[in-house]
């Protein structure tokens, strides 16, 4: 029995390993493709692209794992109906129900690395991650000046070159716009050719500019209409751009660090905590000044400013008051009911941000378990579905696991929208795709230890052939029925 056990863990793992690196190249390329625009044009680094993928990678484990464990699955007892090794096995006395629990041991330390990855490494990955994107984004685009092209990276400098060598240093028909006075129209810098040089530090662009003039206004405190137009010539003129903006650089960001996908589950069950206690600490404001505004109601407050304190608060017959004194006691009871209506909507604001929070965390929280019981949930389809249909490879697999996965992470999804919008509990929407997968597992496993051939393909192509032939009789009955 050992032996054969250790025969299906090694006809498992290495298809789960291929598997695995394929979803997980599918799912950075889906990723990569979404943020392709970020990263196009900044002249980076390899090593921080490499970076960048690398922690991406990490964030996409979680839902790379339940698809790997999946196909493999599939491909293992697909692969052995198909041999007949799953025939030669039953013959040696054991049961196809002993060979799928005894290789389930593998989906559950799959399911717990899983879950030890999401709540362990993922968070720490996607901080990186998010921080890296944040940074990348900032980068300004690549110094680039092509011919013919108004190049304005420079502040507030706008260049055009007419033709450059091959060598990207010698220059022609060159203009530069000077905007940096902000007192109307730019002074324009023209020369025939120059040179372009980058410093050694890359921290400035050099322009020498050769044969030209000089175009500009004299920036006085005339009016427009009437400022003089200046034109001088040059026959050499520096130029020095600061480029060291260009330049990649790292920032400390803790913008992500109070993230749920930046946070293990016991940090945010400490979160959950710390928003719970500025919700009761809203709702105590609420409170005291329901309470204020009680008192005051109740005896008529007549003081040139609205006490708060209880002790200062006069008992005032309101019946005795002149018409002035009685308005501007409405006045008051006005003004106070304004203020704790604004208040409370406030309040009501604040309470309604937080509760956001929460859901934000707890959904992130129920995330990593649901993920985690999923990759035994698909080993407990995958392997039953494998012995039925009896297909190895990876044609018919692959399409079935793409099947089940796109239903379920729709699920998931749809789930995860709707206990977000408050309308089930969280742990509903959270658990609702596995209520559903549930039911599918116990069904496919069953069909598999009673040895049933209702998705077989050869069941399938009997049933298909038998639709084929119903169809023909038909269409030979009507064609009777109109020829007599």
């Amino acid at each position: 029995m050992k032996i054969i056990y250790r025969y299906l863990f090694k006809k498992f793992l290495g298809p789960f390993i291929l598997t695995f690196f394929f979803a997980l190249f599918i799912l950075l390329m889906q990723f990569l493709w979404k943020y392709v625009d970020d990263l196009v044009g900044k002249g980076l680094e390899i090593n921080i692209v490499l970076e960048f993928l690398f922690y991406a990678s990490a964030t996409c484990v979680i839902f790379a794992v339940p698809l790997a464990v999946l196909l493999s699955s599939l491909m293992t007892f697909g692969s052995l109906g198909e041999q007949y090794e799953i025939i030669a096995m039953k013959s040696a006395g054991i049961s196809i129900k002993k060979l799928i629990f005894s290789l389930s041991v593998c989906a559950f330390i799959i399911a717990f690395g899983s879950f030890w990855f999401s709540d362990n490494v993922a968070p720490k990955a996607y901080f990186k991650m998010r921080s890296l994107l944040r940074n990348i984004v900032d980068q300004k685009p690549t110094l680039n000046i092509n011919e013919g092209v108004f190049y304005d990276g420079f502040d507030g400098y706008v260049i055009r070159v007419g033709k450059k060598n091959k060598n990207n240093k010698d220059i022609n028909d060159v203009l530069i716009l000077d905007q940096t006075n902000y007192q109307g129209n730019p002074a324009f810098t023209y020369a025939k050719k120059g040179k372009m040089i980058m410093t050694d530090d890359k921290m400035y662009m050099l322009f020498y500019l050769y044969d030209g003039f000089i175009w500009n206004e004299n920036p006085g405190s005339s009016p427009p209409e009437k400022k003089p137009l200046f034109r001088s010539t040059f026959s050499e003129q520096y130029k020095r751009f600061d480029i060291s903006s260009f330049k990649f650089e790292r920032t400390n960001s803790d913008f992500y660090s109070n993230s749920g996908q930046s946070l293990s589950n016991e940090e945010i069950i400490k979160m959950i905590d710390t928003v719970m206690l500025s919700v009761e600490s809203n709702n105590d404001n609420i409170l005291s000044a329901f309470l204020t505004s009680c008192f005051c109601f109740k005896y008529f407050i007549f003081p040139d400013s609205i006490p708060y304190n209880i002790s200062e608060i006069k008992n005032i017959n309101f019946s005795e008051l002149n018409t002035s004194d009685k308005e501007e006691v409405i006045n008051k009871m006005i003004m106070i009911k304004n203020d704790f209506k604004n208040g409370l909507e406030a309040q009501k604001e604040n309470n309604s941000f937080h509760y956001k929070n929460i859901t934000s965390f707890l959904t992130e929280w129920y995330k990593r378990y649901v993920f985690a019981v999923a990759c035994i949930l698909f080993f407990f389809i995958g392997a039953p579905l494998g012995t039925i249909i009896r297909k190895g490879g990876i044609g018919v697999p692959l399409v079935i696991t793409v099947i089940f996965f796109i239903i379920y992470f729709i699920l998931t999804i749809f789930g995860e929208k709707i206990a977000k919008g408050g309308a089930v509990p969280v742990w509903i929407g959270m658990w609702i795709s596995t209520f559903i997968l549930i039911p599918i597992c116990a069904f496919l496993t069953y069909q598999a230890t009673v040895d049933s051939s209702l998705l077989s393909s050869e069941e399938l192509l009997k049933i298909l052939k038998q639709f084929k032939q119903k169809l023909f009789l038909r269409k030979k009955n009507e064609n009777i029925t109109t020829n007599p």
